[in-house]
């Protein structure tokens, strides 16, 4: 099972996903989320085979989601928006996500990891 890691170093979340990951020996490929995040097309994946609403996707507690306005804008945008909106920036992006390809996690939950990963 190849697992893709997207996550930013910075960020106790993700640091605390990628110790429970190492803690159960799974392999896994980083990603940084900033210098390299996943394309639209990519997003647009991960946001169909999530099972998740697509403003999970968004990283709420970031200043870039502030200062774009983007709770605002989550009430008319399209779809469509939302995901090109994604696409420009990975501050935007919640992380980590997790995937193997058919499975995604949005966000570092150890229960749900636990369910999904272990």
């Amino acid at each position: 099972m190849a697992l893709t890691f997207y996550w930013y170093p910075k960020c106790g979340t993700c640091r605390n996903a990628k110790k429970w990951l190492d803690e159960h020996h799974l392999s896994y490929e980083e990603v940084h989320i900033v210098e390299h995040p996943p394309s639209r097309e990519q997003l647009h994946e991960l946001y169909q085979k999530s099972g998740l609403e697509l403003k999970k996707f968004f990283n709420t507690s970031g200043l870039k989601y502030r200062e774009l306005g983007i709770k605002d804008k989550m009430k008319t945008a399209t779809e469509a928006e939302l995901l090109d909106l994604l696409a420009t920036d990975g501050m935007l992006i919640k992380r980590p996500i997790l995937t193997d390809g058919e499975r995604v996690t949005v966000g570092f939950k150890e229960d749900e990891y636990e369910k999904t990963w272990a």
